[in-house]
């Protein structure tokens, strides 16, 4: 498995749990964040993340910012990117079983990094159900 990984200066220390776990489950690690925290631009680091997973570079993308609000707005720009802003493991389950998300958005201001490390291990593992999702998933994108 590959993961995209991005954050702005709000998520670095979040980002260092989290592929500190990643690598500890052998999955390949991109990583477009940045690794300070001095005030950046969030998009400068999301869009590389949803890119490689419009591309289909990556299976899935990680983005964390402070709210996670901004780097979701910039990643749902993409037509094939399906991002889920999640704050607990439940709705990261939810956001795969039902949404078939793509890209996992952390907010480090409004969890801890237990609980993002937590959100990524059951986002990685949650499969698809497909049947009466898969209809709703394909009415997502623009046409």
């Amino acid at each position: 498995m590959k993961i995209s990984i991005g954050n702005d200066h709000a998520g670095t220390t979040y980002k260092t749990a989290v592929v500190d776990y990643l690598k500890s489950r052998n999955i390949e690690v991109i990583n477009h964040g940045t690794d300070s925290e001095e005030s950046v631009d969030y998009p400068d680091f999301v869009h590389p993340v949803a890119r490689d997973v419009e591309n289909k570079t990556v299976d899935f993308g990680i983005i964390i910012c402070g709210s996670g609000n901004g780097a979701n707005m910039t990643a749902n720009k993409y037509q094939s990117v399906r991002s889920a802003l999640c704050w607990i493991k439940e709705i990261a389950a939810l956001a795969r079983e039902h949404n078939n998300a793509n890209i996992l958005s952390i907010p480090a201001r409004y969890t801890s990094k237990e609980q993002a490390v937590e959100m990524v291990q059951v986002f990685l593992d949650t499969e698809f159900e497909g049947g009466r999702h898969s209809r709703r998933v394909e009415k997502i994108a623009c046409k």
